[in-house]
């Protein structure tokens, strides 16, 4: 399962690194617009291999894929890796979604425009926590960590309301969300989380009043 993380900044030029693994001398970038053939398979191959030396994420362009490891990964999301992306520009530090977290804030201060991020994926990809995350690396980087863990809660509490209405069975997941989520996180003009609201969006309104039998 994966889910693709996007943000609306757009780049011309980054630096990447790229490796060879495997015995066939597979290809393992970072950015998927460096592979010599772009297909399904050469980006099917190119996860594999990523996924097997635990680089969940990859880039394609503004966009950010993750495969979910499905298991847990030691440091990958601690105060280190944290400062690491604070320090370093978008593409100067391998994909992560701190790294997408980061441009984000950053343009949100330097421009005082909206910013938003999208996460999708199927049930059970990970898009919740993907959010989490988000939310975590914001409150460390404003330097609000209380304020936005607050924030945070209170919208994250939210989610076993949305799921007693919005989520049904399907044939892929016994628990499917069958809605949309916006979280939306208010700062001030110095950049500080001040509050937070979420709404819900494409939610099977069908199923509130005369379940599926």
């Amino acid at each position: 399962a994966n889910y693709v993380v996007a943000n609306r900044r757009q780049s011309s030029s980054h630096c990447c690194r790229e490796m060879f693994g495997g015995k066939k001398g597979k290809k393992n970038v970072d950015d998927l617009v460096l592979l010599e053939t772009i297909d399904a398979d050469s980006i099917r191959q190119c996860l594999k291999l990523r996924h097997a030396h635990n680089d969940i994420y990859t880039f394609i362009g503004p966009v950010l894929i993750s495969v979910n490891p499905f298991k847990s990964l030691g440091g990958y999301y601690n105060s280190r890796q944290i400062s690491k992306y604070q320090r370093g520009h978008y593409w100067e530090n391998p994909p992560h979604v701190f790294a997408l977290a980061q441009d984000s804030y950053h343009l949100l201060k330097a421009t005082q425009e909206d910013q938003c991020i999208i996460v999708s994926g199927e049930s059970g990809a990970g898009k919740t926590e993907a959010a989490k995350l988000i939310m975590k690396y914001i409150a460390a980087a404003s330097g609000s960590h209380k304020k936005l863990t607050h924030v945070k809660d209170q919208l994250l509490a939210s989610n076993p309301v949305l799921e007693s209405f919005g989520n049904a069975k399907t044939n892929r997941n016994d628990n499917s969300s069958r809605f949309g989520k916006y979280f939306e996180i208010v700062f001030d003009y110095g950049g500080a989380p001040i509050g937070g609201i979420i709404h819900n969006y494409l939610l099977e309104k069908t199923r509130v009043i005369s379940p599926t039998r």
